[in-house]
């Protein structure tokens, strides 16, 4: 069935009106990236020093720390998935949660039993449409965390792995799944080990040759630990949680960006099509009348 040229100017004009909307999301994305960046980089000095700080303490000191315990033989792993609250952001959260199924085949391959933390409506959605269980959720936050957010879900994970081994909802290891963020046009989803504490490279720790400093410890090892190894996780957490929320405004802009252009294409193909279509009218039109013109020619030529 032939498609009327109104039928044209209607699509034409609800794509440009999509073509502003996607346009304006990614002029927002974009204005708001940039902050996103300067807040990880921000944080990435303390990050590092108190990795400096913990790792001199678990190295000089010899303690024998819960949050650095291995256990012999571990039955069950947390993993903390962090992706998006909301979506138009691409293929940013569906990585997220194709790195976590990864993470998670590979634990259930070493034998362990996965308790699930998610942050972020979409990873929320995926678990509930899937019916898949999960032990807690924190929601919208995931473009502009907090410190206190990290805090929350660092306490919840800090809790579930200082509880002895067959307690309910105890666990052996802390892993985290986020997306790290490279560049404009690079983010990266990444999974690392949090608990037992394992120093993970990356831009906040210290390089591999370079020395730690000696410190003393006051009033002890032990006690310095118990201080330090809260914030050490909550440092990490709320890292990755502002690696995340840059990675996200990344991944919105490009695809607004690509979404805007797919507009203009479009549109330009919806107008040439219109415009053929016009013309095809116009054409039909004059050979009516051409037609007519010649049968009433034709006509009064008989009746003379």
């Amino acid at each position: 069935m032939a498609v009327s040229l109104r039928e044209y100017r209607a699509r034409i004009k609800s794509t440009e009106s999509m073509k502003k909307i996607t346009r304006a999301m990614e002029l927002i994305a974009a204005s708001r990236i940039i902050k996103a960046q300067q807040r990880a980089a921000a944080a990435a000095p303390y990050a590092r020093e108190l990795t400096r700080a913990v790792s001199a303490v678990a190295t000089f000191s010899n303690v024998d720390h819960p949050l650095t315990r291995e256990e012999e033989n571990p039955k069950r792993a947390a993993v903390l998935v962090i992706t998006s609250d909301r979506g138009l952001a691409g293929a940013y959260s569906s990585s997220v949660i194709k790195e976590t199924e990864r993470l998670a085949e590979r634990l259930r391959g070493e034998g362990k039993e996965l308790d699930f933390y998610l942050a972020g409506r979409k990873a929320e959605a995926y678990f509930k449409f899937r019916q898949r269980p999960f032990v807690r959720a924190w929601t919208g936050f995931s473009d502009q965390p907090t410190y206190e957010h990290a805090a929350e879900i660092g306490s919840a994970l800090i809790e579930a792995f200082l509880k002895e081994q067959g307690e309910e909802g105890d666990v052996d290891e802390v892993h985290v799944v986020y997306t790290r963020f490279r560049s404009m046009l690079t983010q990266e989803p990444t999974a690392i080990r949090l608990l037992p504490l394992e120093v993970v490279e990356g831009e906040e720790a210290p390089e591999a040759d370079e020395l730690l400093p000696l410190y003393e410890f006051e009033p002890s090892a032990a006690q310095v630990l118990d201080g330090l190894l809260p914030q050490y996780v909550q440092s990490r957490i709320f890292y990755a949680l502002l690696q995340a929320a840059a990675s996200e405004l990344a991944a919105r802009q490009k695809a607004m960006k690509s979404a805007t252009d797919n507009a203009e294409e479009l549109i330009k193909k919806l107008t040439r099509i219109a415009n053929q279509a016009r013309q095809a009218g116009i054409t039909q039109e004059i050979s009516e009348i051409v037609g007519g013109v010649n049968a009433l020619a034709d006509a009064q030529a008989a009746n003379d």
